[in-house]
């Protein structure tokens, strides 16, 4: 999704590269940079090493095209919103001006206050928008007829075990440029990297009990 900052550090050494580097400089470029890492990660990679490494995803917040494009899959629907991994928590404002009663799950104790102040700041009621500081993968999230995911390609599949196991049939799941693997979306909108997919449980349910009999 985004380089590391390892590997963009690398290439701007290639780039400026230091002839003869003085001491105190150098001292003082490691700890600008030691610095700078620390809040990169604690931005970019939240929760550590509370969540598996095959379970982390990057902070990468939504684009205003990605937003606009959820929302148009959402139009007609209403109830209970789950938003994994909210971030900043633009996408659960959004929903929550449209009339969903959201929640928006993030382990990033920093990105949980920002979106809470912005709440606060803005008005917006409590049981419109809600933000928890909750890891959502051990989470029951059968309450939700509705869920926004804008996560990693790597735990889609995952996900989408975790989601059959757990929405009612008739749950609309709205995934952010990375689609489930093996689903069948009923729509979807934008393209590109603002593309977002919108699938109905009950559908794909009834594709994947249908798979084998079609294959055979």
């Amino acid at each position: 999704m985004e380089d590391s900052i390892e590997v963009i550090l690398q290439d701007a050494g290639r780039v400026f590269p230091l002839s003869t580097p003085h001491p105190i400089l150098s001292a003082c470029t490691g700890a600008l940079l030691a610095g700078l890492y620390g809040v990169w990660s604690l931005f970019a990679m939240p929760g550590c090493r509370k969540i598996p490494w095959r379970l982390k995803v990057p902070y990468l917040p939504s684009s205003k095209d990605q937003t606009l494009n959820v929302m148009k899959l959402l139009e007609g629907r209403t109830g209970h919103l789950a938003d994994l991994g909210s971030g900043d928590g633009r996408l659960v404002f959004a929903a929550s001006s449209a009339g969903f009663q959201c929640t928006g799950f993030e382990i990033n104790s920093i990105l949980v206050a920002y979106a809470r102040s912005k709440a606060l700041w803005t008005g917006v009621p409590p049981n419109q928008a809600t933000f928890v500081k909750k890891d959502f993968w051990k989470t029951d999230l059968s309450s939700y007829n509705n869920v926004t995911a804008f996560l990693a390609p790597g735990v889609m599949e995952l996900l989408g075990e975790k989601l059959l196991k757990e929405l009612p049939d008739d749950a609309r799941v709205i995934a952010c440029r990375f689609p489930f693997p093996n689903w069948p979306h009923q729509s979807s909108a934008g393209s590109s990297l603002n593309e977002t997919f919108a699938y109905d449980i009950s559908a794909v349910r009834s594709h994947l009990r249908n798979a084998p009999n079609t294959a055979a």
